[in-house]
């Protein structure tokens, strides 16, 4: 395993903790998305494909917002990422109802990291519906 030093580049730094990141959302039981700096979903992992009934095509490299034809363009969530998180830098169960079309009304408690040093958000979504 590469350990992380000081000759790393910015952008080796960035895809080893995405790398680490991804080997522990892929294991979880929550669902997980890793956002980027512009809230571009970098990767989910399979839970949160599974809860919330979307494809990788459907998700990755896609905006956030943009997420199951808009419906993630919740009030709630812009919040979250647009003015709590930046400042905070994490948050813990900040709790956000809606009704999805193709699963119906979730209220989903979210736990949120954002990481200056490589630029990457990751979201923690659990189903207390």
């Amino acid at each position: 395993m590469k350990e992380n030093n000081s000759s790393d580049t910015p952008a080796e730094s960035k895809a080893l903790a995405l790398h680490y990141m991804q080997t522990l959302v892929d294991v979880a039981r929550e669902s997980f998305l890793i956002l980027d700096a512009d809230l571009r979903v970098i990767s989910a992992n399979p839970v949160f494909y599974e809860k919330f009934q979307v494809t990788p095509e459907d998700t990755v490299d896609k905006f956030v917002y943009e997420l199951g034809n808009g419906q993630w363009n919740i009030p709630e969530l812009k919040k979250l990422l647009e003015e709590i998180l930046p400042k905070e830098k994490m948050v813990k169960n900040y709790k956000v109802t809606h009704l999805f079309e193709t699963i119906g009304e979730k209220t989903v408690l979210i736990n949120a990291g954002q990481i200056d040093a490589v630029q990457l958000i990751i979201l923690a979504l659990e189903d207390v519906s």
